[in-house]
């Protein structure tokens, strides 16, 4: 999984008849000490009505992804799982903060 903030909504009025029904979103992975943009922005389908600016957990794996929108026919690699409301890192020291 990866830890990214919604940076847009992607808008397609002709898509293949499996993603009729999805919403989908540009999401920029972030770096889990400081929350910047890292890596390369995807497109995902969202699960969870994530919005514009929500950090959110992507799982970026083709089978599991299709496996969480429960349609093996559905062409998707990334899908929205989770939008996180907290994010509590423990330092070398295993203290959180």
């Amino acid at each position: 999984m990866l830890l990214c903030r919604v940076v847009g909504d992607v808008v397609s009025t002709v898509k293949n008849p499996h993603l009729q029904s999805y919403k989908l979103m540009l999401v920029q992975p972030v770096d889990l000490d400081t929350l910047t943009p890292t890596g390369v922005e995807l497109i995902a389908v969202d699960r969870v009505q994530a919005g514009e600016g929500d950090l959110v957990l992507v799982n970026k794996e083709g089978g599991s992804a299709r496996l969480m929108l429960q349609d093996e026919q559905t062409p998707a690699q990334a899908v929205i799982v989770a939008v996180v409301d907290n994010l509590d890192l423990m330092n070398e020291n295993g203290i959180s903060g």
